[in-house]
């Protein structure tokens, strides 16, 4: 659980820093990401991403959208190859993200969901 913990916090520092490379480097390549924020801000009824180099232009419009963001970790919550983070998101909005994990401890799925 202390790697959970570690990569968990490590990845929100990330976001709070608003460093696009910092928070990139918790990706794959291979990347397939869900998000209902992906159909607002990328106006794509699918709400996918596939591939770090379409995520970086995703993260690239959503950090200039919401230049305020600022993310506040509640609970990691630990599974096989994955790790769910709870955390309060953009506009006070509760989140999980359900993020499988490869053999290199980096994201290679993510499944955002919010309240």
């Amino acid at each position: 659980m202390e790697n959970l913990t570690a990569f968990g916090q490590a990845w929100l520092d990330a976001w709070n820093s608003h460093q696009l490379d910092d928070i990139l480097s918790h990706y794959a390549d291979d990347v397939v990401f869900y998000s209902p924020f992906i159909q607002q801000v990328n106006n794509d009824p699918s709400g996918c991403i596939h591939g770090k180099t379409a995520l970086r232009a995703y993260f690239s419009r959503a950090l200039t959208v919401y230049p305020e963001l600022h993310f506040e970790l509640y609970h990691i919550l630990e599974g096989v190859s994955s790790v769910v983070l709870y955390y309060k998101s953009v506009g006070n909005r509760l989140s999980a993200e359900m993020m499988v994990l490869n053999a290199a401890g980096e994201i290679q799925e993510v499944r955002a969901h919010y309240k």
